[in-house]
């Protein structure tokens, strides 16, 4: 789903390998985050599914890598008005660098499945992409930049270890993103903070940003307002997605394996 570029915050880097590294400051080996679905059908707010996220240490052809899934499942009641079911994977260094990615998902009548091997030969980044439309139609093809790319998941883990402290409200941050048989900038602007109380019954400080859009006439659409713990962690806890057929929100309920302390949770006063 198109929600989860939202939480991809990255800025353009140079080329190589090395200089696309980053050291993960944010998360561990056995990180599970569980989200409850949520769809605004007739002005009425209806739970439509639930979503989870868990990343592993493995191993990606011999080599020590983190993998990163993400699966998302509508409800019964949802499935009467929209079927969803998305399963996206991530394979990345242990210093982030992407290594590949695969989507399969089920999007109304549509299934399809998107994947991208990443290789970085001579100091470029060469991303090979493979599509299988819903007809069985396969499409191939190979993209060559100078810049570090990205796609949905792999954006994900590079910027929850970016350091936001220093952003002024309305700063803009550019990515690039591989998306179909194309690489495209996206632009995230920092808002500024919040507190949120979300399904697990707990408050948290949050960094607030904003994934936009520009038309032709260069006006900008908020597509996804996402919140994130104003921790070391920088666990997304709250995702408000304004969608062509309305408007969604994915709500975290269960954190489980985080590397530091939630010290986002706001804590209660006592009564006298």
């Amino acid at each position: 789903m198109r929600w989860t570029l939202l939480i991809a915050m990255l800025m353009l880097s140079l080329s190589s390998t090395a200089q696309c590294e980053r050291e993960n400051e944010a998360f561990k080996h056995g990180e599970v985050l569980n989200y409850d679905l949520y769809y605004n059908w007739k002005f009425v707010w209806v739970k439509a599914g639930s979503a989870q996220m868990d990343i592993t240490q493995t191993r990606y052809h011999g080599k020590s890598a983190f993998k990163a899934n993400l699966i998302t499942r509508g409800s019964k009641q949802a499935d009467k008005i929209f079927i969803f079911r998305d399963t996206l994977v991530s394979y990345c260094t242990d210093k982030l660098v992407p290594l590949y990615y695969k989507k399969a998902a089920r999007e109304g009548k549509r299934y399809y499945i998107d994947e991208v091997w990443y290789t970085y030969p001579e100091g470029k980044n060469v991303i090979n992409n493979r599509h299988v439309s819903s007809k069985g139609v396969v499409s191939k093809e190979q993209l060559n930049s100078n810049s570090c790319i990205y796609d949905m998941v792999s954006m994900l883990l590079q910027a929850r270890s970016f350091d936001a402290s220093k952003y002024k409200v309305g700063y803009k941050i550019k990515f690039p993103m591989t998306e179909g048989s194309k690489i495209v900038n996206e632009t995230v602007i920092y808002r500024g903070k919040k507190v949120i109380e979300v399904n697990d019954k707990k408050k948290y400080n949050t960094l607030v940003f904003s994934f936009v859009e520009y038309d032709k006439k260069n006006k900008e659409k908020e597509v996804i307002t996402f919140y994130i713990t104003n921790d070391k962690n920088h666990i997304p806890i709250r995702l408000d997605m304004f969608l062509s057929f309305g408007s969604a929100k994915v709500i975290l309920n269960q954190i489980k394996g985080n590397r530091h302390p939630l010290t986002s949770i706001v804590k209660e006063k006592k009564k006298n």
